[in-house]
């Protein structure tokens, strides 16, 4: 049956219960309150927007939690192509960048997941000392 908003449905094995949330920003809210991990698969939008704020809530400390993108057959090397010069360029730490793990296969990415470690100094983008000069 199509629900006229936002629904998650809850994994412990097989489906057990099924949550039904008034808008997106609550559903986001309430997955992100469930989850040991995140883990992005090829997708559009709505995928690039969770994943996003997901990483931007590590970054500014709302959570601790590992991030990954499944990367099969390539589909974010763009995307990552990317992160990377926006890294390059200043606009992201390298402590921020590590909060992002990507693998190309399942399970080499729940490995990853696993084996994750918060980096340290990530409450670095608060104080930037060493700010980049940019020209426009």
């Amino acid at each position: 049956e199509h629900l006229p908003y936002p629904s998650i449905c809850v994994y412990a094995g097989s489906a057990d219960r099924l949550e039904i949330l008034p808008d997106i920003h609550k559903r986001k809210a309430r997955m992100s309150e469930l989850a040991s991990a995140f883990i992005a698969l090829p997708g559009g939008f709505g995928t690039l927007d969770e994943l996003f704020e997901t990483l931007t809530w590590s970054q500014i400390g709302i959570h601790r939690k590992p991030v990954g993108i499944l990367n099969t057959k390539g589909y974010y090397n763009p995307l990552l192509d990317m992160i990377n010069i926006a890294s390059r360029e200043g606009f992201i730490y390298a402590e921020h960048q590590l909060l992002l793990v990507t693998a190309a296969e399942p399970g080499d990415l729940l490995d990853k997941i696993i084996d994750f470690q918060f980096p340290d100094g990530i409450e670095r983008w608060v104080d930037r000392p060493e700010m980049v000069n940019l020209q426009f």
